[in-house]
Parts: C-alpha cells; structure tokens; sequence
C-alpha cells in the first residue's frame, strides 16, 4: 500500500513528493498553476494545484490508484480550513486527535478543520476513479483582506476561520448538492492564458467556496434535502443532466427522461426542484439558452442553425427566451461580441 507524508498542506512541494512516490511528470505553469499527470504501475490521472493571494488555494485530483494509497498530511504552524466536494467516487478521511474515519460521499457539502500539528491521512480505495476538489482558506491571509469587509462573509464562517486556537475537531458532512459539482465542472474548463486565465479561475473557485459556505448555512438553518431524495436519487438526477448536455440537440419530453433516469415523474421533479431549484423543463431551457449563448459566441454558426442545434424548432420563439434570460436579442448579442473585436 503505497503511503505518502505530506510535511503540510501549504507544502510547496506537494506534487514533489506525490511525485517521488509514484512517478509522473509536472508541468510548471503560468501564475503558480501547477500539474502532476501520472501514468504508470501505480494508476493514472491528474493532480493540479495553484495558490492564489487571498490566502485560498486549490487542489485538484482526479486519479485512480491501482493500489490503495494514503496521503498522510503533518501540519505545522497552519491549520486551514478544508472545503471538500466529490464529483466522482468517495474518500475515507482520518484524523490522529480522535481516531475517527469519516466516509466522505460524492456530491457532498464537506467542511473540514483539525488543530494544528495534527496528522491527517486521506484514504484512495484500488481501482476507485476519484474526483475531488480541495479549496483551503489559510486563516491570516484571509482575514487580512476580509477585515474591512466581514460583512461579505457567512456570519458562522467567520467564528470558524478566526478561531485558529481550536481545541476541537471541526468536521462538517452537509447537504447533497448538485450545483456545487457544476460549478467545479467550470473550473476544469477555463482556457486562455495569463492573467485572464488566473482571474478566471480565482472568481470560480470563489463562487465554489460561497455556494459551499451557502449551502453550510442552510444545514445548520436545518434547510435540508426531503427525505424523499435519496443519495441514490441524486446520482441518477446528476447522470440524468449528464444526458440532457449529451442530447442537447434532442426535444427531451418529460416521458423520455423518466425513461432514462428510471425515477417516477414526480421523483424526478421533486428531485430537480430540491437540487436546482427549478423544475426539469425550466432545467432544460436555461441548459439549452446557456449552450446557445456559447455558440453565437464561438462559432460561426447561423442563428438558424444555432437553433436546430440545441433542439428549438421556432427562431423567434427562441429568440424570445433568450431575450428573457440574457435582455438581449441573439442577433443583437452576436453584433456586440463582432463589434468588440474591431
């Protein structure tokens, strides 16, 4: 079982040492963005991590270990505050103050805090395809930039971050969220280069964080999912968004998404207005207007085309939502962007 000591979280020379255990090449990229891609008798995948100046730093993994692997973290004088959300797979976390190991579930609100020196070890089952996402606030980098304006931040978050004398373990398993593993979806697919790349990402990771801190608060308001819903619910709704992207062009009736998601019509819509909000129908036209958009935006298709492409029938009734969601005609929104490049 492969087993690798991390002397911190903030250790520089994370992906160094994850390195030396199990091979693998890093890339050095721009603004302190940094990738680990392995590919060899231990497993495969990636691991990105980059450090921003507000005291938040990412860690991203999406690997499979051909072996179980433990990744045992020493921390010294920082005890950050650890907001963990699983898109694929699921962890085992264990923490040497109390001995307890805590099963961290995919699509799962979690919020970890231990004191300082403490050792903690994240547990990677074999042949498990792990997809997580680690966003950690360093308290006194934080709070140097937030001192002027608490009033941004969740009133329970802020007792958190201040308290970094804790005598106590704080662990936080919340809600089940779908939107939160949208959002992080976005973080993989931000290009460009440069500050704009860097910018970009910083604002992503930070709406991640307040969806989480969000959602924090409405667990602890006892704002929860309906019994109803179960966890196995929830991964048919999240593979039945998968299918509606994948067949985006298709009309997608109600009849033929129970079909595919094997939950009730009604399972269905209760699921889709506990996790997004809206009902499934309203889902699939802000999901095909959003797609649109992109596509007046990128290629040079016809508004036309555009239309037959997401599934509509009718140009001016797609004309007409748009206009509702984004204030703008499509036409209107594709001269803006021409206009912006000469």
């Amino acid at each position: 079982m492969p087993s690798i000591t991390i002397d911190t979280e903030y250790d520089k020379n994370l992906l160094e040492k994850i390195k030396s255990r199990i091979g693998g090449e890093i890339e050095k990229k721009e603004w302190g963005e940094h990738v680990l891609t392995f590919d060899n008798e231990y497993g495969n995948g990636i691991i990105k991590t980059i450090d921003f100046d507000s005291g938040v730093s990412l860690i991203d993994y999406d690997v499979t270990f051909s072996e179980e692997t433990i990744l045992i973290f020493k921390r010294q004088e920082s005890n950050p505050l650890v907001f963990f959300y699983i898109t694929e797979g699921n962890l085992e976390y264990c923490c040497d103050d109390d001995g307890e190991q805590l099963k961290l579930n995919q699509f799962q609100n979690i919020i970890i805090n231990n004191k300082k020196y403490s050792h903690t070890s994240l547990k990677f089952k074999t042949g498990l395809h792990v997809k997580v996402n680690f966003i950690q606030v360093g308290r006194e980098d934080y709070l140097k930039l937030k001192d002027n304006s608490e009033h941004c931040i969740t009133k329970r978050f802020i007792p958190i971050v201040k308290n970094s004398e804790s005598k106590f373990v704080y662990s936080h398993l919340g809600n089940y969220n779908l939107e939160i593993a949208q959002q992080i979806k976005k973080i993989s697919e931000i290009h460009g280069k440069g500050i704009i790349k860097a910018l970009s990402l910083e604002a992503q990771v930070n709406l991640v964080l307040a969806m989480q801190l969000l959602d924090h608060e409405n667990f602890v308001n006892q704002i929860h999912l309906p019994k109803s819903i179960s966890i196995h619910d929830i991964k048919k709704i999240n593979k039945l968004t998968e299918f509606i992207e994948e067949n985006i062009s298709e009309p997608l009736p109600v009849s033929d998404l129970v079909t595919e998601s094997g939950l009730s019509a009604k399972k269905m819509q209760a699921g889709f207005n506990a996790l997004y909000s809206k009902s499934v129908n309203v889902y699939i036209r802000e999901k095909k207007l959003d797609i649109a958009r992109d596509m007046l935006k990128e290629t040079d298709d016809s508004v036309s085309e555009i239309v037959y492409n997401i599934g509509f029938k009718s140009r001016s009734y797609f004309s007409k939502i748009f206009f509702e969601r984004f204030g703008i005609l499509p036409t209107a929104y594709r001269k803006k962007l021409h206009e912006g490049q000469e």
